[in-house]
């Protein structure tokens, strides 16, 4: 490959929402244009097999033309509360909650991943791997496996194997946890006063079961957790994942933010900040679901600080490096894997 643009690294580091249901100029701007590493799908762009078929299909035609690598497509489809693709045309399942043995969690993997390689997504926003407590009213009970780090983490990994041996890249979330929390982070900033030994015994435990397993990616909650870092929020965070994630639990893979246009970044944080922080920290992917000034905010952010700073601009081709390793072993220069064709079966 030959050495990647400043434009080619700031746009792979961006993953972004957008409306509409069919290939149309906004997506090809993005695509183009901005030179975005990934999509990301919502019920707006959703309406039959066929249709999303298509859609991802151009798509990734667009970024082919432009001799960009292909494109990370993702959706949320959890099962239960949180499920983009729906009845008729998807299987439908309870949630996480209602998972009452390893072969459930099995099962919602293995139908999940053919579901969606039959429509061309490729990256799967799950599993949650938030711990719910049993003793507060935690703002994930209806998405988390449960209470017990140990159970969580053990229907976790089997989601994360289920996904990838399928060829879908699963994405772990939202570390280092949200389980604790009552505030939900789509609408303010909550903090925790949490300290790492705390973490470790409890709401590690599933994350680290994932990277045991290889998970493609994981996404940072927005929650500030005060013991570690008193200012930022774990998405903007040097000390939770340049320090923690990275360094101290030893995960190398690709790490996004939860949405930046959430609550809890929204309005305290400008994009600029933002993105300023992702860099610092570590953070390879940023999330931006709708369509908005800010993603192309953010891509000129990008280019204008990896321009002027040399250890940004390294940091960011190690984020790169990240990134394309990741598509390498799922995307095979932009054909959808076969079934049973994973990171670890022949090329496609």
């Amino acid at each position: 490959m030959m050495t990647p643009t400043i434009e080619t690294i700031a746009g792979q580091r961006l993953m972004v929402g957008f409306d509409g249901t069919g290939f149309n100029d906004d997506l090809q701007f993005l695509i183009e244009t901005l030179k975005v590493g990934g999509l990301i799908l919502f019920s707006r762009n959703l309406e039959t097999p066929t249709q999303i078929a298509q859609l991802c299909r151009d798509c990734q035609a667009a970024a082919a033309r432009r001799g960009l690598p292909p494109l990370f497509i993702g959706i949320d489809q959890e099962g239960g509360l949180v499920a983009r693709l729906k009845a008729p045309h998807f299987t439908v399942f309870p949630g996480n909650p209602s998972m009452r043995h390893v072969d459930d969690a099995a099962a919602f993997a293995r139908v999940t991943a053919d579901e969606l390689h039959s429509i061309g997504v490729n990256m799967d926003m799950a599993p949650v791997l938030d711990v719910a407590p049993k003793e507060i009213d935690s703002v994930m009970v209806r998405r988390a496996f449960g209470s017990d780090p140990a159970w969580v983490a053990r229907l976790g990994r089997t989601v994360i194997e289920g996904l990838q041996q399928r060829g879908i890249m699963a994405v772990g979330k939202h570390f280092p946890g949200i389980g604790r929390t009552v505030l939900d982070s789509h609408l303010a900033l909550p903090d925790l006063d949490i300290d790492e030994k705390t973490l470790a015994a409890f709401d590690l435990v599933p994350f680290k079961a994932a990277m045991a397993a290889d998970v493609a990616a994981m996404m940072l909650s927005h929650i500030r957790f005060t013991a570690i870092d008193p200012l930022w929020p774990a998405s903007l965070s040097p000390a939770v994942v340049g320090d923690l994630l990275r360094r101290q639990l030893g995960f190398q893979g690709v790490v996004m933010t939860d949405d930046l246009d959430m609550g809890a970044i929204k309005p305290a944080f400008e994009i600029a900040t933002a993105i300023d922080q992702i860099l610092l920290a570590e953070v390879d992917i940023a999330l931006i679901c709708h369509k908005g000034p800010d993603i192309q905010a953010a891509r000129e952010r990008l280019c204008q600080r990896l321009t002027d700073d040399a250890r940004l601009r390294e940091m960011g081709r190690r984020s790169l490096d990240r990134i394309l390793a990741l598509k390498q072993t799922y995307l095979h220069a932009g054909s959808p894997p076969c079934e049973g064709h994973g990171p670890t079966g022949p090329p496609v």
